[in-house]
């Protein structure tokens, strides 16, 4: 039987840490109903499904799903150019909404960002996020409602998604890039331009925070960032090469520094998201043995001491485990939630 109700999926460290392969899994798991996207185009959510790969910096990676309503969020910020080249990718156009507050990101912010010398040393992306919600800020931004080329799209999301939580429609949260990138909670001011806590998220989709039933915060089994600003024990890139932990950001191709799993931030970002479950991804980069697999007991005995350790760290259980890059690549050793009714 499916679950219920609305999750939150959140991101751990500092992004890269495989929400889209998880939100991916849910669509299909779960047979989502609803799912909102929040945040902006300086994070892309990597889904591999049926043998194609597909980064999405707009679309929710939910789209895997056939009958999944998708919606962008009243705190998105919209780059219109990018999420036309993606709903020509993933073909969904029929199932887009955009919320009619979404602010826009218009080229002269990409701009902006590129020339500023201090937003280059913190390591922006250079998508124009920043001086889009600085706008937004000052309340001269341009919004969805204003621009003809999406009018077909608008749409009251947050009215959507509430509606769909009272009628208790499956619904997802889908956070993006990871809190310790807040602007209020991560290692600034080497972050970005938004909280990106569950409540963060919530706030963006509008929907509020007692209709939650769960917060799933997504950490992978080793920790990268890209850009500049503080790594707890960092290791040097060949190391890193060495290891399989290498990797370059699938929304701007650089290079992500990398450091071991750190338990003692593991149980800090749980507590300020309020975690009520984990999913750990990439557990198959650690653990060759482990590639593909499917059930819990089929991992190596390191592997599985790995997982109880995060859970004694942190208090909160890993219901979710990544053993590969496909969307299906899962243990899912979540208890089935059972609707209201048949309680």
């Amino acid at each position: 039987m499916k679950r219920v109700g609305c999750t939150v999926i959140a991101g751990g460290f500092w992004g890269d840490e495989g929400k889209g392969k998880i939100v991916s899994y849910l669509a299909l798991r779960d047979k989502v109903d609803v799912c909102v996207r929040t945040g902006s185009v300086n994070a892309a959510h990597t889904v591999l499904f049926q043998g194609r790969t597909f980064k999405l910096h707009m679309i929710p990676a939910a789209f895997v799903h056939d009958n999944c309503r998708l919606l962008i969020g009243a705190g998105a910020n919209i780059d219109v150019a990018q999420l036309e080249s993606e709903l020509h990718e993933t073909g969904v156009r029929k199932r887009l909404g955009v919320d009619r507050n979404a602010s826009i990101i218009e080229l002269k912010h990409s701009s902006q960002d590129k020339k500023s010398e201090h937003l280059k040393s913190l390591g922006t992306t250079g998508r124009g996020v920043g001086p889009a919600i600085e706008e937004r800020v000052k309340r001269s931004a341009k919004l969805a409602k204003d621009l003809p080329e999406l009018k077909p799209f608008l749409a009251d999301t947050v009215d959507e998604v509430n509606t769909a939580i009272d009628e208790g429609k499956t619904v997802i949260l889908e956070g993006t890039q990871g809190l310790m990138l807040s602007l209020y909670h991560g290692t600034y001011p080497f972050v970005t331009s938004r909280d990106t806590s569950a409540s963060a998220i919530c706030s963006e989709a509008g929907v509020g925070p007692s209709r939650v039933d769960d917060v799933l915060l997504v950490l992978k089994a080793f920790i990268t960032r890209v850009g500049a600003g503080d790594l707890p024990n960092e290791i040097s890139r060949a190391e890193a090469i060495d290891r399989g932990w290498f990797e370059k950001a699938a929304g701007t191709g650089r290079e992500r520094r990398s450091a071991p799993f750190n338990f003692e931030l593991a149980r800090r970002v749980a507590r300020i998201n309020g975690a009520t479950e984990l999913a750990v991804t990439k557990l198959d980069i650690l653990y060759n043995e482990c590639t593909h697999a499917k059930e819990f007991t089929k991992l190596p005995k390191e592997g599985q001491k790995f997982i109880a350790e995060i859970e004694k760290a942190t208090g909160v259980p890993v219901t979710i485990i990544g053993t590969g890059p496909d969307a299906l690549d899962i243990i899912d050793r979540r208890p089935t939630k059972l609707p209201t009714y048949l309680k």
